[in-house]
C-alpha cells in the first residue's frame, strides 16, 4: 500500500492524464456545427417526399417558425466525385437549387475555409446572401466526410441588393458504399427579413430534392472524375486532389 504522500504526488500527474486524454478525443472527433442541429435520429422527423433514392423530412424547431430539414439518398457516384464536387467553391451554382452565385474568399485551409453565396427567391421575395464557414473533417479511409456550414454574417460588409442570412446552419455527411455513396443533408436557415414561414417552409423538400438530383448529376462530369481522397500519418483527410498530384498531397492544405 503507497502512503499517502505518494499518492497525492500522482494526483497531479492523473489530472493533466486525463486533461490530455479529452484533448486528444477532442482533436480526433472535432466539435460538429451540427450542435445547433436536430440529430439525424431525433423523433419527430416527418417524410415529405420520397424520390428514387432521395426521401426529405422536415421537423419542427424550437423558437423558429422555419423548420429543419433532413435529406437521405444513395447517389450513384463515388465519394471521390462528390468531395471533388464539394471542394470546389464554386459548385454551388452548378448544384444546388437557386444558387446563382458563389465564390471562396479570405485566407482558408482545406479543413477550415470561407465561402460567400447568393441564393435567388421567388418574387416578390429579396434575393438573400450568405457568408458562410464551411469546416471538412474525415478519419480513416473508408470512413464517413462531414461538412459543417455555418453563417458567419460578420465576416463581410452587407451587400444592398441583398439579405443577409445571420443564421444557418448546416450538415452534411457522406458514407462511402463501394461505387456509390449515401449522403445526409441537414439543414434550418432562419432567411432574415421579412418572409413568413410558411413561405420557407413550402420551399424546403424543393430544394435538397432538386439538388440531390443535380449532384448526382454534376459528380457524373469528366472534369469531376480521377480524383483521390488523401489522408495524413494520423489517417485524418487532408486534400482531395487529382490522382496526378496525389504523390505530393500529403501535406495540409
Amino acid at each position: 500500500m503507497q502512503n499517502p504522500s505518494t499518492q497525492d504526488a500522482r494526483r497531479p500527474s492523473i489530472a493533466q492524464a486525463a486533461r490530455g486524454a479529452l484533448i486528444a478525443v477532442a482533436l480526433m472527433f472535432p466539435v460538429s456545427a451540427a450542435a445547433g442541429l436536430p440529430a439525424e435520429d431525433a423523433e419527430g422527423w416527418e417524410l415529405r417526399k420520397e424520390s428514387g433514392s432521395i426521401r426529405v423530412f422536415t421537423i419542427d424547431q424550437p423558437d423558429s417558425s422555419f423548420q429543419a430539414f433532413k435529406a437521405v439518398a444513395l447517389l450513384d457516384t463515388p465519394i471521390e466525385n462528390l468531395m471533388a464536387v464539394m471542394v470546389n467553391p464554386e459548385s454551388c451554382t452548378e448544384w444546388v437549387h437557386n444558387c446563382s452565385e458563389s465564390y471562396a474568399f479570405g485566407n482558408g485551409s482545406f479543413h477550415d475555409r470561407y465561402a460567400y453565396s447568393v441564393n435567388d427567391m421567388p418574387w416578390p421575395v429579396a434575393d438573400r446572401d450568405y457568408v458562410l464557414r464551411i469546416r471538412t473533417h474525415g478519419r480513416n479511409a473508408g470512413g464517413d466526410i462531414l461538412m459543417d456550414l455555418n453563417a458567419v454574417p460578420q465576416r463581410r460588409d452587407p451587400e444592398a441588393d441583398y439579405i443577409r442570412v445571420d443564421r444557418s446552419d448546416t450538415l452534411y455527411r457522406f458514407t462511402p458504399k463501394g461505387d456509390q455513396t449515401r449522403m445526409t443533408w441537414i439543414q434550418h436557415t432562419e432567411p432574415n427579413g421579412s418572409i413568413p414561414g410558411w413561405l420557407v417552409n413550402s420551399l424546403l423538400v424543393d430544394i435538397p430534392l432538386k439538388s440531390m438530383e443535380k449532384l448526382e448529376q454534376v459528380a457524373g462530369q469528366q472534369r469531376y472524375q480521377g480524383y483521390e481522397l488523401i489522408y495524413d500519418a494520423n489517417n485524418r483527410l487532408n486534400a482531395v486532389v487529382p490522382a496526378t498530384q496525389s504523390s505530393g498531397a500529403s501535406q495540409p492544405q
